[in-house]
């Protein structure tokens, strides 16, 4: 049926115009046949579910009139129809995206907008993935939809970030290497793809993913007539340069057989020149690099060049072959892939196989070669696709930024290949085909099958509506078995399988199909299906070829040769994987993955229509769209969607939504709310479980929703303000109250001194008054004079002794002074060579004019007494001054001797050869021919110094010796600071002197300058060293939890200031290596430039001695530091050459620093005597001596390690070697320290008591350090006899010490009995005290009453009567020592406190032992004591080993643990022998028997509350790391009392505080982490772990304040209750509690009104509205640090000023800007806005954006807990909007920011300006300069840069310039400056560049401007300025811009509609600034113009 108008003629003749304009005549037969239209049908309908007639021909006729109407888009419910219009349509702007977007389906025209729109909406309100489903035939517009959609949610993601760019810019790239032109289609998909879009929480893109499915491989080699090969082919031979093509020998498209076969070149609308251009521009965004894009089109050119290759048959062993003809292309061919071209010729022409035995090659026929070549061509086109699409994915794909807790969402856009018939269909039409029946059973399924189940499922009554089901056509292609892709596949798999036989097999099985048709002939090679859209015949012709998909050998062989790294890589796969899987089976894989993604989504459906084959606008074929309806079901479509209820809700989330439309109460609330709302009871139904409704009533529902809660809203707007109007008004008339009183008050009082002074009666009390009060002030007045004269008495009094001790104190200071002097100037005597002796006349003269100056001021006998003094000191003085000469002589002898002697075989030195010889008197070393090799094996060597120097030397610094200065250290150091090239040149300067190189300094120059290095090797040894044994202090208990952080000071500081004046006098050998060896200590960093100056001195150094000194130099090097591994190798190499006699010893010491680590302390003196390895004595303490040998590198370890083999210990842990000198002794551990430091350090000691070195008498001890908790003494008797021994020996020497006597008395009474056994008498009694008691117990207490005591302890005690062995006797000594000594055996660390709670001191000392970790101030009293049950966490280096070590083996031995959870089972139904039932805190007794193992995470354990025994889980339990039970561990324990949630607690939660997080194990982790907070060093850190996590997630704020308020409770604590304070006043301006929390914390801060925070934690709490995003800042944590409130913030102005202002937690960006504005007086703070100096994107809270901008973590970088560091920064207040912007309309603006903004613009040339304006412009702006100062008119031309712009300034001479602007300066004459400044700005606001924001980019994208071009920024739009010319090419508004985005070094810019809009693409830096200023004028544009919309959506 045809629709039309009737028309009746004059005659009564009736006439048909139809609908396509044409007119006929009825006859009157056929006038029963017309039937009237329904009114539905006559102009069409927007949703054909309106329309009343549902027949074929009324929704063709619909169609057809939209069509010709220009409306391509038609709803059916929420499926859009869309017909493809073949034409440009002006609907696809931004002002539709605006239009559409937050509008609800059906409330504007049909668009594809709308279903974006909807598809986004659905997803975030319904938080469900969503997917849209794009369908039709080949031509249909499945594409363009898809970049519609990808666009429309870009922009209203409204991000503009790089990231949607890219997605975006994948389409072109995708299109232009998958898609082509066909006979339907000019831009045809030729592969399928999903593109899913994922938004993050707040519904922006944050990335996407795509999947590719069957590309049409086979149009790379063939092309059917007039179609051509993929896009990119043509353009990259018409877009790429010229220079380019040479090079890839590629010339016009038709030379290439590959792209003419279709005989069609161009494609009628596309340039592809232009589109080249795009695709270069999209490859950059994408992250192609131009080699990746070079290497791409490498391999396209090698695809074209191949397919111009050709065969020629030839006959070899009787057998078809094939040799390739000679030409270029092949040639080029194999250049390109970068292969030989014999082994590219063999691939083609020879196919190899493999047999059981070997591998077999065959020649190839010629037709069979071009099979090879095109399956070559194919497969190099299949994987470059693939590859670029995984490089895609990875640029496209992001991380997900919000927290793990939340899962993204997404969208997922499908468009794939449409349903295709072509005159020749091959394998490719079967694949897609199949994937549209699936499609088809997709909508199919949703739309019906599912839909009529849920309303029987529901119980709705339901008519069923037949539908077509494409099932069975599934079943027959790839479901039932022996289908027809299973059985394609199985005869790919055999070797002689041919299509032919496949056919066979598909005809045998399936004939009897009626939805399959076999050939019509027996010859045929035919088969068909019937489709859903129609039976298609499929041509088998090599069907098993593309189906295989594989690849010869030959051709795999041949990736492997090639050089080509994109070959390889595209075909990295294929060549590591040996598994073969058909072309099929991998497509039915990926289709499979696909429906399953797709049925996990909500899909919205676009049925895409094609209106005719001709690709011609505005023509409608009614036939192929009848076809199109009829085949998608449309009609069934529209029925089930108008008769069925497509939106469903539960009760509860529907009743949730819309309950504010329930009027009045109700039983059943959703039927109510229905039957309200919804008139027509039929467009509802209740179902069991859901609301069923029509389409178009979700959004009505919506709307009247909105509607409501806007009357709401309004209500309690009235409300709010009629109760803020109140308060007003009861605050104001409390205030007149006020008024009127003190006015009347006034008023009669005035009244009062009227009558009071007008009267006569009253004169007289006035009178008396005045007498009286005049009397009072002279009362008054004498006393307080008499006292002033008291005052000034006592005062002058004061002074007058204070005068007399300040002269005495000044004559005291005057002789000490004068003393101190003779005392320095004997001291520098003593240590100078000079040979001008002191002249005593001189100092008899001055000490005699000093004491004459003293005793002037003393009394007779103290005259007497100080002459007499001064006399002595004078004689003693001279005494010791000869004495001191003579010893300084001596040693720097000994010291020469030591240095010269540390080798005995060197050649002996000769005196006075400290400088270089003079020319003709060296000796010289002839080199024999051993040596002259070794030179020559030397240079060759890899690793020899001469290269490592031209490699490493910066400057001309050369490898060999030099005798001169150096100007710049040899090698390059990161910091070049001063000093640390000072110190490299010093360094220098002493190896030169140390050498002979350079000459001593003949005398020394006086100079104050101590030198650093000295005095940093002496700092050290007057330290309290770590490991002290003898500490008597008395333990004092502490339950108390703390967490510290050792910190370990370094040995040495790096000198800062200079030392060359130290060391410029004469030194002896000794002291320079002491220097040298001490700033390798000191700067690690110039370790490398001190060995590369020794082997620099080394290289061709003929001088002896110089060489000599050098190997000793470099020696003594080697022993104490290690190169760094740049050097190691080269220095290996240099001593491999050296002398014999040196170059082994050198290696060995290299190799053990190497071995051991680099020393802490100079060479010892001991090490300077002895070349070989030292032989030293270390003392047992049971009397034995150890000999061993001792070397430079020889740690702690390894002579405990030889100890213990040498005297068979076997219980060894805790020995450790310890070194005595004097009183002292210290520990040097069992590990790495270095015993000759500690040696060293005990020289210096003993030095520095002023003897000598050599004669340190330190010694070596092997001592028992620390227990483990574990030890048994029984283990090993060597061990508890050695231990033994070291207590009596430490009570003897008093180490060990008691509070009681008995204590001496027993273990001496013990020592007699293991001495003596049962022997008793008095003489052994006393050789007993003698040996184990101290002298100090014998002189307090009588020898003979401790004789006494022990001889009766011994008769009495309960050994000597029994045969107890003596071992026994000595382990429980040594058992005894453990337990009352804990303290004497343990290990002790510095450490200062960083953060955590108050202690007594700051430096403090940490003490490890077998009972625990104690904390010890520095008079060594223990303030805190934890056991390692109550240890949570350990930090530190050593510490951390050593507590972990002890915790975990307490553990393993441990048979005590305590419940973590409730496990409590009740009731018949829970009751379980096996399981054993407790509660959090309970103790258990593990009971290890063996019935559970401990692997599959169960235990046995007994209850220690309820006796019982049962299994329990190991994850609910801890072990707690104890060997014996204590009273005060295990938590609640048996009887415990119940526990206090609500109040302070020192426990740590195992669960949060509130119910609701226990069931999230996410979110229950991270609450249990706020308490007790882990340890962390600074606070705001702490902060940071506090409550980043609840700025993340809502769910833990309550618990934050749960967890603040109930430390807050019952906690007399001072420091920890002010510090909750602080906590809580942070908390509460970071985010408020929920409204059930809300009323209990107010309670809590009202009930407490005497704490000062209180209140305004309450003031805080009220003002925060919505949480803030990141935790607080530092600013915020420092004040309330300091218990200030109140927080001041620099902001900074364009006129370089700055003030103050007040910020708050809660201040707001928008409201700091105001309060500035206000201050500054300006008119308004529209336009303007706050800047950071780092950054101009600024949030809505100003703390947050200040923690955003500035806390910069240093990647890359090892930081110390990861610390944030702050970043300085800048807060800026500028202009940054410039509309209604009037010079001279605010003046103060003008000033402070109008002016100082726009001078720079001027300046740096941005605007287009004539001569005049600019000599004007400059009149001016000298004047703002000088003002009237006419003397600087000299200085002109040099100001010339701030007066003119800098790319005019050659525009005249500078004398020219001067001329004209001293005119225009006179002419300008009686202006001031603030004039001249707006002068300025009304003569460039005249300009259309005008408040502009200029930016200097570079442009690829379009041809027609030039490369480098200025983008202006303003009010009106986008300028695009050639920069040199100041021309604007292209001025684009707001409103033509479509989107822009901006990525770390591109700029991309659309302008135009979404379809075909032109793009540019900017490479800048800047990028992020553009962007967020289209941003922010586009915002106010849309602030600023009224949008008046029906109805707007809430998200509720």
């Amino acid at each position: 049926p045809i629709g039309g108008y009737v028309k009746v003629s004059a005659s009564g003749q009736f006439c048909l115009i139809d609908d396509e304009g044409k007119e006929r005549c009825i006859p009157e037969g056929e006038k029963a046949s017309l039937k009237p239209m329904h009114p539905t049908s006559v102009e069409g309908v927007d949703d054909m579910i309106r329309l009343g007639d549902l027949s074929e021909a009324g929704l063709l006729r619909n169609l057809l009139v939209r069509h010709k109407q220009g409306s391509i888009y038609t709803y059916v419910g929420s499926v859009l129809v869309a017909m493809n219009p073949y034409q440009m349509l002006p609907i696809y702007t931004a002002e539709q995206v605006d239009l559409y977007h937050r509008r609800k389906l059906g409330e504007l025209p049909p668009h594809i907008f709308a279903i974006a729109d909807s598809c986004y909406y659905n997803m975030r309100r319904k938080n469900r993935n969503q997917c849209c489903i794009i369908s039709g035939e080949s031509g249909a517009g499945k594409t363009e939809s898809t970049k519609l959609i990808l666009q429309f949610l870009a922009a209203v993601s409204g991000q503009h970030s790089w990231v949607e760019q890219q997605i975006i810019q994948a389409n072109p790239v995708l299109e232009a290497f998958g898609n082509a032109k066909t006979i339907r289609n000019d831009n045809s998909s030729r592969f399928g793809k999903y593109v899913e879009i994922f938004f993050n929480k707040e519904g922006a893109i944050e990335g996407a993913h795509m999947e590719q499915y069957l590309l049409e491989k086979s149009r790379v080699c063939h092309q059917a007539p007039q179609e051509r090969n993929y896009h990119i082919f043509y353009c990259m031979l018409s877009g790429m340069p010229s220079d380019h093509k040479k090079t890839l020998s590629l010339g016009d498209a038709s030379q290439f057989k590959y792209l003419s076969e279709g005989n069609c070149l161009t494609c009628d609308g596309r340039d592809d020149t232009e589109e080249f251009g795009r695709i270069r521009s999209a490859l950059k965004i994408l992250t192609f690099s131009d080699r990746d894009c070079w290497e791409i089109f490498k391999l396209l050119a090698a695809i074209l060049h191949m397919g111009n290759i050709d065969f020629q048959s030839t006959i070899m062993n009787n057998m078809d072959s094939s040799d390739v003809m000679s030409s270029s292309h092949f040639s080029v061919t194999a250049k390109l892939l970068e292969v030989d071209d014999a082994v590219l010729e063999k691939s083609l022409t020879h196919r190899s196989f493999m047999t059981n035995r070997e591998i077999v090659t065959k020649p190839l026929s010629s037709e069979k070669a071009i099979h090879t070549r095109d399956a070559f061509a194919k497969a190099i086109y299949g994987r470059l696709f693939v590859w670029m699409f995984t490089k895609i994915n990875s640029a496209i794909h992001k991380p997900q930024t919000d927290k793990p807790t939340y899962t993204r969402k997404s969208i997922g856009l499908l468009d794939i290949f449409g349903f295709e018939n072509f005159r020749q269909n091959s394998f490719e039409q079967l694949c897609i085909n199949y994937a549209n029946e699936h499609l088809q059973q997709f909508f199919v399924r949703h739309i019906f099958k599912l839909e009529q189940d849920e309303y029987s499922k529901e119980g709705i009554s339901w008519k069923h509506i037949a539908f077509n089901d494409n099932q069975k056509i599934l079943d027959l292609l790839a479901v039932k078995p022996l289908n027809i892709l299973a059985l394609i596949d199985e005869e790919s798999t055999f070797p002689k399988g041919t299509d032919a036989t496949m056919l066979n097999k598909m005809n045998k099985e399936h004939n009897g199909n009626k939805l399959y048709m076999s050939s019509k002939s027996n010859h045929g090679m035919q088969f068909g299906v019937k489709h859903f859209a129609g039976t298609v015949y499929y041509d088998c012709e090599g069907f098993l070829e593309k189906n295989r998909d594989s690849l010869s050998m030959d051709i795999m062989e041949l990736f492997k040769k090639s050089s080509n790294k994109m070959l390889k890589l595209i075909f990295e796969k294929d060549t590591n994987t040996n598994s073969i899987s058909t072309l099929s089976g991998q497509f039915r894989h990926s289709l499979d993955s696909l429906m399953k993604a797709l049925s996990l989504c909500q899909p919205f459906f676009i049925r895409c229509f094609k209106p005719n084959d001709k690709k011609m606008p505005m023509v409608f074929n009614r036939e192929l769209c009848m076809q199109q309806l009829r085949y998608s079901g449309m009609l069934e479509t529209i029925k089930i969607r108008k008769l069925g209820y497509p939106i469903r809700h539960t009760f509860r989330d529907f009743l949730q939504r819309y309950r504010v439309l329930l009027k009045t109460p109700a039983a059943n609330c959703c039927a109510a709310i229905c039957r309200a709302m919804i008139r027509d009871e039929e467009d509802w139904k209740i179902g069991k479980a859901k609301v069923f409704l029509r389409d178009h009533h979700d959004s009505f529902l919506e709307l009247e929703r909105e509607q409501e809660l806007y009357r709401k809203a309004l209500i309690i707007q009235r409300v709010m303000l009629a109760h803020k109007d109140r308060a007003n008004f009861v605050k104001k008339r409390r205030a007149a109250l006020v008024l009127q009183k003190n006015w009347r008050g006034h008023r009669d009082r005035r009244d009062f001194c009227k009558v009071s002074y007008a009267g006569t009666s009253k004169q007289g009390f006035a009178r008396l008054q005045a007498k009286v009060r005049s009397r009072q002030l002279h009362t008054e007045y004498m006393r307080r004079r008499a006292a002033a004269i008291t005052l000034q008495t006592q005062t002058r009094g004061y002074l007058a002794r204070k005068d007399l001790k300040h002269k005495k104190d000044a004559v005291i200071l005057l002789q000490a002074q004068t003393r101190g002097l003779l005392a320095r100037k004997t001291l520098k005597k003593m240590k100078t060579d000079v040979s001008v002796q002191w002249n005593r006349a001189d100092f008899l003269v001055f000490s005699t004019f000093c004491r004459m100056f003293c005793l002037a001021f003393l009394t007779a006998q103290e005259k007497e007494a100080q002459e007499r003094t001064a006399l002595e000191l004078q004689q003693r003085l001279e005494e010791l001054l000869r004495k001191n000469e003579e010893a300084a002589k001596s040693q720097v002898k000994d010291d020469e001797e030591m240095v010269e002697n540390i080798f005995g075989f060197l050649p002996s030195a000769i005196v006075g050869q400290e400088g270089p010889a003079p020319e003709g008197f060296e000796v010289r070393v002839t080199f024999t021919r051993e040596k002259e090799e070794k030179e020559k094996d030397k240079e060759s060597d890899e690793f020899s110094f001469s290269k490592f120097a031209s490699l490493y030397f910066q400057g001309s610094s050369s490898h060999s010796h030099i005798q001169q200065r150096l100007r710049q250290p040899l090698l390059y150091h990161e910091d070049e600071g001063d000093a640390l090239a000072s110190a490299c040149l010093t360094v220098w300067w002493i190896i030169l002197r140390f050498m002979g190189d350079l000459p001593e300094p003949k005398q020394e120059r006086a100079s104050a300058i101590a030198d650093p290095i000295q005095m940093n090797l002496g700092q050290r040894q007057a330290r309290r060293l770590s490991n002290l044994v003898g500490l008597d202090q008395v333990n004092k208990q502490d339950t108390r939890k703390h967490t510290f952080t050792l910190t370990r000071c370094s040995a040495y500081t790096v000198p800062s200031v200079p030392m060359l004046a130290t060391y410029d006098r004469p030194m002896t050998p000794l002291e320079k290596l002491h220097i040298i060896v001490g700033y390798a200590i000191v700067r690690q960093d110039i370790r490398d430039e001190i060995y590369c100056q020794i082997l620099k001195q080394l290289t061709a150094n003929k001088n002896p001695k110089s060489t000599n000194r050098g190997w000793i130099l470099l020696s003594i090097c080697l022993g104490i530091f290690p190169p760094t591994d740049r050097l190691t190798k080269y220095l290996q190499s240099f001593i491999h050459y050296g002398p014999s006699e040196y170059s082994s010893y050198c290696s060995e010491r290299l190799r053990r620093t190497l071995a051991n680590g680099e020393r802490s302390e100079p060479p010892c003196w001991v090490e300077l005597q002895n070349k070989k390895p030292i032989t030293v004595a270390v003392s047992l303490m049971d009397g034995r001596s150890i000999t061993l040998t001792l070397d430079s590198a020889r740690t702690s370890a390894e002579m405990c390690n030889s100890i213990i083999q040498k005297i068979n210990l076997q219980d060894s842990y805790g020995f450790s070697l310890y070194v005595a000198m004097y009183e002292k002794i210290w520990s040097l551990g069992s590990g790495g320290q270095h015993v000759l430091d500690t040696v060293s350090i005990c020289e210096q000691d003993e030095k520095r008591q002023g003897r000598e070195e050599q004669h340190a008498p330190w010694r070596l001890y092997f001592r028992k350090e620390i227990f483990t908790p574990w030890h048994d003494c029984s283990s090993d008797q060597v061990s508890t006899e050695l231990i033994y021994r070291q207590i009596i020996h430490g009570l003897k020497s008093g180490d060990y010490q008691s509070d009681k006597e008995d204590d001496y008395v027993q273990l001496a009474a013990k020592h007699y009995y293991v001495q003596h056994g049962s022997e008793s008498s008095m003489e052994t009694t006393e050789k007993i005290v003698r040996e184990c008691v101290s002298l100090t117990l014998i002189e307090n207490k009588s020898m003979v009453k401790l004789m006494q005591m022990i001889h009766s302890a011994h008769t009495q005690g309960p050994y000597i009567n029994s045969s107890k062995p003596a071992y026994e006797v000595k382990a429980e000594t040594v058992e005894y020592a453990r337990e009352k000594w804990p303290i004497y055996f343990s290990k002790f660390y510095e450490a200062q406190i960083v953060s955590g709670p108050s202690v007594p001191q700051d430096q403090f000392v940490v003490v490890v032992n077998w009972k625990g970790v104690f904390f010890q101030d520095v008079t060594e009293a223990a303030f805190l004591q934890l056991s390692y049950p109550e240890l949570k966490a350990v930090k530190g280096r050593e510490l951390v080993e050593l507590v972990n070590m002890f915790i975990s083996g307490l553990k393993k031995r441990s048979v005590y643990a305590v419940a973590t959870q409730d496990l409590i089972r009740q009731g018949a139904s829970f009751t379980d022998p096996t399981l054993l039932n407790y509660r959090r805190g309970d103790v258990l007794f593990m009971i290890k028997d063996g019935e559970y193992s401990s692997e599959e995470g169960w235990i046995k354990a007994r209850n220690e509350r309820t006796n019982q025994t049962g299994a329990v889980s190991l994850d609910a339990i801890r072990i707690l790391p104890m060997l014996t039970r204590d009273s005060k561990e295990g938590g609640r324990g048996k009887g415990g009392a119940k526990e206090k949630l609500w109040a302070n607690s020192k426990e740590p939660l195992k669960q949060p505080l509130l119910r609701s997080l226990q069931g999230n194990s996410e979110l229950c982790h991270l609450a249990c982490d706020y308490y007790p907070v882990k340890h962390v060093r600074t606070p705001i850190d702490l902060t940071n772990q506090i409550f980043g996590p609840a700025t993340a997630h809502v769910e833990l704020r309550d618990e934050i304040y749960c967890q603040i308020m109930k430390q807050m409770s019952n906690n007399s604590h001072g420091l920890s209750m002010e510090r909750g304070w602080q906590l809580l006043w942070l908390c509460c301006g970071l985010f408020p509690p929920s409204q059930l929390l809300l009323r209990f914390a107010q309670r809590f801060l009202e009930s407490r009104p005497r704490e000062p925070l209180a209140s305004n934690c309450l003031q805080r709490m009220q003002a925060i509205i919505e949480g803030r995003k990141l935790p607080p800042h530092q600013v915020e944590v420092d004040a309330i640090q300091n218990n200030s409130t109140q927080i001041f913030h620099k902001v900074h102005f364009p006129n370089d000023t700055s003030e103050l202002f007040e910020v708050t937690s809660t201040t707001r960006i928008k409201d700091l800007c105001r309060n500035i504005a206000k201050d500054l007086q300006l008119s308004s703070s529209d336009g303007y806005s706050l800047f950071v100096k780092t950054s101009t994107k600024v949030s809505d809270y100003f703390f947050d954006n200040l923690r955003q901008l500035t806390d910069v973590i240093k990647k890359g970088k090892k930081v110390k807990e990861a610390a944030p560091t702050i970043a300085p920064y800048l807060v800026l207040f500028m202009r940054k909007l410039w509309f209604n912007v009037i010079p001279g309309k605010d003046l103060t603006a003008d000033l402070n920011f109008h002016f100082p903004q726009e001078l720079p613009k001027y300046l740096r040339g941005y605007h287009s300006v004539s001569k005049e304006d600019m000599i004007s412009l400059a009149g001016l702006l000298l004047r703002i300069q000088v003002d009237t100062d006419k003397s600087q008119f000299v200085m002109i031309p040099r100001m010339l840069k701030d007066l003119v712009p800098a790319d005019q300034q050659k525009l005249m001479t500078a004398d020219d310039w001067k001329k004209h602007i001293i005119n225009a300066y006179n002419k300008q004459a009686g202006i001031t400056v603030d004039e001249a400044k707006l002068q300025f700005l009304k003569m460039i606001s005249q300009w259309p560049t005008f408040g502009c924001v200029f930016f200097e980019v570079k442009q690829t994208s379009e041809k027609s401007y030039p490369s480098v071009i200025t983008l202006s920024v303003s009010k009106q739009g986008v300028s695009i300025i050639n920069p040199k010319t100041k021309e604007v090419l292209a001025m684009h508004l707001f409103s033509k811009i479509t989107s822009w985005s901006s990525g770390n070094t591109y700029f991309h810019l659309t302008i135009g509609s979404l379809v075909q809009g032109n793009t540019l693409l900017c490479e800048t830096s800047m990028g992020y600034r553009i962007s967020d200023l289209l941003s922010s004028y586009k915002d106010m544009y849309l602030n600023e113009i009224p949008k008046v919309r029906k109805s707007r959506r809430i998200n509720i």
